[in-house]
């Protein structure tokens, strides 16, 4: 018997990540679903799962909820800026409590990026290695769902804003990184995986692809990373996002969000969710 954990197991991808492991013929009583508020889990309780209460923050409150957990699910903290404190709680905690495998959520190409955001995942990366405890770094792409967030307002302005150039981007879903996850849990096997989706796309393609679904003209303009930036403000994205997005898609410009890696594929054992579906379901 082997029990299965996953940290942040309430959110978008803890949540996917759990159902696929049920799918997978993983019996709910092996699961443990470390959560930050119980009350959002009740649904995951009622089904089997065993429910932990811990925050990122809080090492001994990880070391009790990771006690028992032979495979680990470390789905990396959403608070930009204060993830490298936090994810060291993870890593500390995971070895106090003697964690067999620690599987993390990572960023594409991590070692290599000039990405903002890869900065805290190198550092994770890093505690991982020092740690002693067998890792499997999941170094996922863009997620498709990140084109969705904003459709309405592009198809209303026939304009998909950006600052990626002629750069490709190779996205993926989140049940799609969800699933590879889990399949490199269950295999067991400590190694590098570089997820990134079957399609190279650039924010052309991207708003070609939303002007065919919606059946109306959207073109992509292309601004300066800070342009962009400001334009998200404007837009109302909360801090520190719009520097974080727009550092990202300087980041698309520079291809450090494609790949032809097909680890993604390999894992799923099929190709990633085409990106057309993704708006369609989002229009729908």
């Amino acid at each position: 018997m082997t029990i299965y954990g996953v940290t942040g197991a309430t959110g978008q991808l803890g949540r996917l990540a759990v159902d696929e492991l049920i799918e997978r013929g993983t019996p709910a009583a092996d699961i443990v679903a470390v959560v930050r508020d119980e009350a959002k889990a009740s649904d995951l309780a009622d089904r089997g799962v065993t429910v932990r209460v811990a925050d990122y923050a809080d090492t001994a409150a990880l070391t009790a909820a990771f006690t028992g957990v032979d495979r680990l699910l470390f789905i990396s903290g959403s608070e930009v800026g204060s993830r490298v404190a936090q994810h060291s709680s993870v890593v500390d905690a995971a070895v106090a409590a003697q964690v067999g495998l620690i599987a993390y959520t990572s960023i594409l190409k991590a070692d290599t990026s000039g990405l903002s955001l890869a900065g805290e995942h190198v550092a994770t990366e890093k505690a991982l290695a020092n740690s002693g405890l067998d890792h499997i770094l999941l170094r996922n792409g863009w997620y498709s769902e990140n084109y969705a967030a904003s459709l309405q307002p592009t198809i209303d302005g026939g304009v998909l804003y950006g600052a990626a150039g002629d750069g490709r981007v190779a996205p993926a879903t989140r049940p799609d990184f969800a699933g590879a996850a889990v399949a490199a849990l269950i295999a067991g096997r400590p190694g590098v995986f570089e997820l990134a989706g079957t399609e190279h796309l650039t924010y052309a393609d991207i708003a070609a692809v939303i002007a065919d679904v919606a059946g109306t003209p959207v073109r992509y303009q292309d601004l300066s990373t800070d342009d962009y930036a400001t334009a998200l403000r404007g837009a109302g994205v909360p801090e520190p996002m719009p520097a974080v997005l727009a550092d990202s898609d300087a980041g698309i410009a520079r291809g450090e969000l494609d790949s032809t890696s097909t680890d993604l594929a390999d894992l799923l054992g099929r190709p990633s969710t085409p990106f057309v579906d993704v708006i369609r379901a989002a229009l729908a």
